[in-house]
């Protein structure tokens, strides 16, 4: 009966530890998307030169283009704070 127990703490604490230490992955915005049937628009958008987009499509009927998501996205600065260069004391 020891043995059941500890066997069952084993297997929680390394399932707890899997879920603890796992990091969601980051999306990416690549500037390159294979494009075609199946895929819809924008398409698949994990390319980050147009030699890897052409590369992947070759062969299946597919074409690279722009993502539109890169093409278009604002520049990423921070927000400005005005500051008064005479503030009222």
């Amino acid at each position: 009966m020891r043995k059941l127990g500890f066997a069952m703490m084993t297997v929680l604490a390394t399932g707890l530890a899997t879920f603890a230490s796992s990091v969601p992955a980051t999306a990416h915005d690549y500037p390159w998307c294979a494009q075609g049937r199946g895929f819809g628009y924008p398409g698949d958008c994990s390319y980050q030169t147009y030699g890897q987009c052409m590369a992947s499509a070759s062969g299946r009927d597919l074409y690279c283009g722009i993502n539109p998501r890169a093409a278009y996205a604002q520049d990423r600065r921070g927000r400005r704070v005005y500051r008064d260069p005479y503030p009222q004391w």
